[in-house]
């Protein structure tokens, strides 16, 4: 049975494409829910004419949306196809559990880690028919996989990189921001470390994330926690990292936010997550903090890591924690085989980040110009253009954008 979950965020990828989710058509977006309650019960059911018959009924008003909404909606026969699949699969009939697995592919089912530890599958798991439908999903799905065999960088890539910058705490706004939310005091008196992590806690306790919405227009933490203060609401991930950063810069510290990101060579998946990395001057490290779920990272030490550090230890598949607090929006914990094993295993495929940290960094307008940095790994198959340069006519702002394969340069310590 596929088990549905919500992406954490959607993105901005100043490198290639711009990822934009279209208004939900709401009648049909009722009508999906209704048939999806209903397909979920006949499954249980294993009623396979019943199900097939009104799976029928929707992909025939599915097939009559705009292209748009079939997009918007292409999860539900996609899921829909395999729970049917599963269900065959379960009473044994073989055939029609295999062909319509195949159709759940045909939909964009690519799920491999799942499917292979259904025990829905079961039936046909040695089939060789599933083998030869299932195994090609590996190096789509199997993001532990892709990101094994994604290791190589190049050190010797000397192409001309622009500077890491970090605002000075001095800066009149990071000094006013430091003031009204009295970051002093937040961080506290113990040592280094640890005004880091208390810094993470109070955001994430602060702003809860919301991943299915964007962030206000103007993107500074002031701002930010003032209108999710005001309206109610929460940030996504890049919004409350960016929040934090600024946090970070107003005591002093070198931080960045980091979107982390997919390999994604079929161009379907939106999502990423973004994390910061904070420099600590005793750790001589960066550091893996990310506000969304409270988290940070550990070796079998108890040191904490960096994003380096974590993503190649899972290349290694050497240990790792998480913190035992870390968690969503204080409803569900976060363990390292959901966190790190699955979701950041597929997101910490390439990294980029801004050049300038520093206050306002995301806030668009005329004139402005903003500037990343993507490390990809060698296999990426779009290395280039090693630099491009474009003007958003909508709001005014330059992005210059950057790729590198070699990650000394990409984490120069500050």
């Amino acid at each position: 049975m596929k088990i549905k979950c919500l992406s954490l965020c959607s993105f901005l990828l100043y490198a290639t494409i711009t990822y934009s989710q279209p208004g939900p058509n709401v009648q049909f977006q009722k009508y999906a829910r209704e048939c999806d309650s209903m397909l979920h019960k006949l499954y249980e059911k294993r009623d396979v004419k019943t199900y097939q018959n009104l799976l029928n009924e929707f992909l025939s008003k599915y097939k009559s949306l705009s292209a748009e909404d079939q997009k918007a909606f292409a999860g539900t026969p996609r899921d829909a196809w395999y729970n049917l699949s599963c269900a065959y699969s379960l009473i044994d009939n073989k055939p029609l559990a295999l062909e319509t697995l195949e159709k759940a592919i045909q939909a964009g089912y690519y799920d491999y880690p799942h499917i292979q530890s259904d025990a829905d599958m079961n039936n046909i798991r040695n089939e060789q028919k599933f083998k030869a439908l299932v195994d090609p999903l590996r190096s789509i799905s199997d993001y532990l996989y892709i990101l094994q065999h994604a290791a190589v960088y190049n050190v010797n890539d000397n192409r001309q990189l622009p500077l890491f910058t970090y605002q000075n705490s001095n800066n009149t706004n990071l000094a006013a921001l430091r003031k009204t939310f009295n970051l002093d005091s937040i961080a506290g008196t113990g040592n280094e470390v640890s005004k880091i992590i208390n810094l993470m806690h109070w955001m994430h306790n602060l702003v809860p994330h919301d991943g299915n919405h964007g962030n206000p227009d103007i993107k500074n933490a002031m701002s930010m926690i003032a209108v999710c203060k005001r309206e109610n609401r929460g940030l996504n991930c890049r919004g409350l990292a960016m929040a934090l950063n600024e946090c970070y810069l107003a005591l002093g510290f070198k931080s960045r936010f980091v979107t982390c990101l997919p390999k994604d060579s079929l161009g379907i998946d939106n999502d990423c997550h973004v994390i910061n990395a904070v420099y600590s001057t005793t750790a001589k490290k960066w550091l893996w903090i990310d506000p969304t779920n409270d988290a940070y990272v550990m070796n079998e030490k108890g040191e904490l890591l960096s994003i380096e550090e974590v993503r190649e230890r899972l290349i290694q598949d050497k240990p790792l924690i998480v913190n035992p607090d870390a968690n969503w929006n204080h409803r569900e914990s976060e363990t390292k085989e959901n966190y790190l094993n699955y979701y950041m295993a597929k997101n910490l495929y390439m990294l980029q980040c801004n050049v300038n940290s520093e206050y306002d960094t995301e806030t668009f307008v005329k004139g402005k110009t903003v500037t990343t940095i993507t490390l990809l790994p060698l296999d990426y198959f779009k290395q280039n253009p090693d630099r491009t340069e474009r003007l958003n006519e909508q709001n005014g702002t330059t992005f210059i954008h950057y790729n590198t394969n070699n990650p000394a340069l990409f984490w120069k310590t500050p």
